[in-house]
């Protein structure tokens, strides 16, 4: 994600250039280093909450830089991939520093960015598809339609939650960790697609495919240790219905 300036542009256009690709890299890097220790770390623990935070900022970093950058390359499709990642990030942590069973303004607002990325993403992978030699800019035309869809299962489930009110228990976790962990894809699959920051043995090779299968495997472990009936039969209740049965208790 490198903006080519002129070596004629004003000095401030160019060590603006330089700040944004070291935040870029910096939030890339931190972002693996810090999803990494949280993935491991024990779920809900010290290590893992700070290690979240640090990957929280990180991704928010990375892929705002590279969402408002990509245009000026040109490079739209990295545009709503930098979008879509920055809005699972931010709805993951959201998810886990409000309280259960609540829905506020935000959450509607953010419901809207994985529906306009998913029209967008739709449109490119049509517009793609249209052409001789099947690419949108640099992609083929399949990558903003994996885009759309992953978009869409999250409107789905944004619209879910609001229309009732808030997501408990078991829910409530897999919520944080499908779209973290998507994240922690992305910052992988970022440094992939970046050759001439991996050693020369491993640019281009087949390797570079493994850690990113490795989240996604250690994603669908979590979602179904996580969502087995023995941890997700008794979720936690709103406080609201919690409260009128120990009201209808007492007065019994």
């Amino acid at each position: 994600m490198i903006l080519q300036i002129s070596h004629d542009a004003p000095l401030l256009v160019r060590a603006g250039a330089a700040t944004l690709l070291f935040l870029h890299v910096g939030g890339a890097t931190g972002g693996l280093i810090s999803g990494t220790v949280s993935m491991a770390a024990r779920k809900g623990g010290r290590l893992h909450r700070i290690s979240g935070n640090i990957f929280f900022v990180s991704m928010l970093i990375m892929s705002g830089i590279g969402a408002v950058v990509a245009p000026f390359l040109p490079d739209i499709g990295s545009t709503f991939g930098g979008l879509l990642t920055f809005y699972l990030v931010a709805t993951a942590w959201l998810t886990v520093m409000r309280p259960s069973g609540s829905v506020g303004v935000l959450d509607v607002g953010a419901f809207l960015v994985p529906v306009a990325t998913a029209a967008a993403g739709l449109w490119l992978g049509w517009l793609g598809a249209q052409n001789a030699d099947g690419m949108v800019g640099s992609l083929p035309y399949q990558v903003p339609i994996v885009v759309a869809l992953i978009a869409l299962l999250a409107a789905g489930l944004d619209l879910r939650v609001i229309l009732k009110g808030g997501v408990w228990g078991a829910h409530r976790t897999a919520r944080h960790l499908w779209r973290m962990c998507l994240g922690m894809f992305v910052a992988v699959g970022s440094l992939a697609g970046q050759p001439m920051a991996l050693p020369p043995v491993l640019r281009g090779s087949p390797l570079m495919l493994i850690p990113m299968l490795l989240v996604l495997a250690l994603m669908v472990f979590w979602l179904v240790r996580t969502l087995s009936p023995r941890r997700a039969k008794s979720p936690a209740r709103p406080a609201t219905q919690a409260a009128a049965t120990a009201t209808l208790s007492r007065a019994a």
